[in-house]
This record gives structure tokens, sequence and C-alpha cells, in this order.
């Protein structure tokens, strides 16, 4: 997985994939889908991102651990 903040455009893209995108939908208003061509998500695109992410130049990772 890949996260990458263009403070330029402020976009904000998460990559889970990175098989090329067949489609793409705009699911909300500046919410972007792609997905491959077996309709699984490869990114999700945020435009305008500041505004609607808080610090989008951030970002925290967590991993939970499995249950014992």
């Amino acid at each position: 997985m890949k996260v990458i903040y263009e403070r330029e455009t402020d976009t904000l893209t998460i990559i889970f994939s990175e098989v090329p995108a067949a489609e793409s939908d705009e699911d909300k208003p500046g919410v972007i889908l792609d997905y491959d061509a077996s309709g699984n998500l490869v990114s999700l695109e945020i435009l305008d991102a500041s505004p609607r992410v808080a610090l989008p130049n951030r970002i925290e990772y967590q991993v939970i651990p499995m249950p014992v």
C-alpha cells in the first residue's frame, strides 16, 4: 500500500495495488475510486484533500496484533 499527498494539487491518493485501473467511479464529489478489470478496488483519490482530511501531509500506520 502506498499513500501519496500532492501539496500542489491538494490531492491525497491511497494505492492498494499496483494493478492498472480499468475503471474509475466518482463515488461522491471529489472522491474517486479506481477498480481493476476484475472489479477490485486498486486506489482511492481525494481531491481538495486539505478541507476533507485532518492533516493530509501526515500519516499514522498501525497493525493490530492477531488474538492469541
